[in-house]
């Protein structure tokens, strides 16, 4: 995961990233609330709407404002690669269908991706106040504090996770996350099932799981731990074991001392 342009100038611009995502963490944090809020499904979408034009309209231009000539992912559901250039790739509200059932994991993501590679990210939990934030070549972070993925090397011993990238995924990428958490179960020690993806990939970046796979290429809910985990010292591949982009089909961040041995498992599942 390289860069193309000053490393300085990136870095640069993260307290502005910073400010901004905090700022819109405020906004979500002020929607939450302590009782699951919809019945029906259209409701649950509705709220789900609601909370993403809410984040939307606080963190949009000052993102676009802080970096002339870049722009904006629209779908953050969408996956593949995007085209050259700086784009914007933000989750307003990652794990929103965890805020709208009043459950915690929940958090506003921003990364900045160039030419399908992040080079900077910010995460914010709002509930905590937890900000993790990573610049390509610079070493990822939890509040100022230095990251560092897992020393494991035994896959016995590995707490890993996985989920689904979006509701409605095809039959055939359910049937394949089940082998794999089959697979994963029988080899390593815990298997985590849950999402969204970003707040398993916090954890992998921070060394308290091991690995996070995922069948599945949605670019909102992976760039920001992609890069994490990388400037934290991890592994992040594709299931072939060829290096990750956003136009990756697929997705695996690990501890090197564990990546090839979950590689082994997964990739004839992909």
């Amino acid at each position: 995961m390289g860069t193309a342009m000053p490393f300085d100038a990136d870095t640069t611009l993260l307290p502005q990233v910073r400010a901004a995502v905090e700022s819109a963490g405020r906004t979500l944090r002020d929607r939450s609330t302590t009782d699951a809020r919809g019945v029906s499904l259209d409701e649950i979408v509705e709220e789900i709407h609601a909370n993403d034009d809410a984040v939307l309209d606080v963190v949009r231009e000052p993102l676009l404002r802080a970096r002339p000539g870049s722009r904006w992912a629209e779908d953050e559901l969408a996956g593949g690669a995007l085209p050259p250039g700086e784009w914007w790739v933000v989750d307003p509200a990652e794990g929103n269908i965890n805020h709208v059932h009043a459950m915690p994991d929940w958090a506003v993501t921003a990364t900045l991706v160039r030419d399908n590679q992040p080079v900077l990210t910010v995460v914010h939990l709002p509930l905590t106040g937890d900000t993790y934030t990573a610049v390509a070549g610079g070493g990822a972070r939890l509040n100022d504090r230095p990251l560092k993925v897992s020393a494991k090397t035994d896959l016995a011993a590995a707490l890993v996770g996985t989920g689904q990238a979006r509701p409605g995924e095809d039959k055939d990428t359910f049937r394949r996350i089940g082998d794999s958490v089959t697979a994963l179960l029988t080899a390593g020690l815990v298997v985590r099932v849950s999402v969204p993806a970003t707040l398993q990939l916090i954890h992998v970046a921070a060394g308290r799981m091991d690995a996070f796979w995922q069948f599945s290429d949605v670019r909102s809910g992976l760039v920001a731990g992609a890069l994490l985990v990388a400037e934290a010292g991890g592994t992040v591949t594709d299931l072939a074991g060829a290096p990750w982009s956003a136009g990756s089909r697929d997705f695996l961040a690990a501890a090197p001392g564990l990546h090839a041995a979950a590689l082994d498992i997964l990739s004839p599942l992909a």
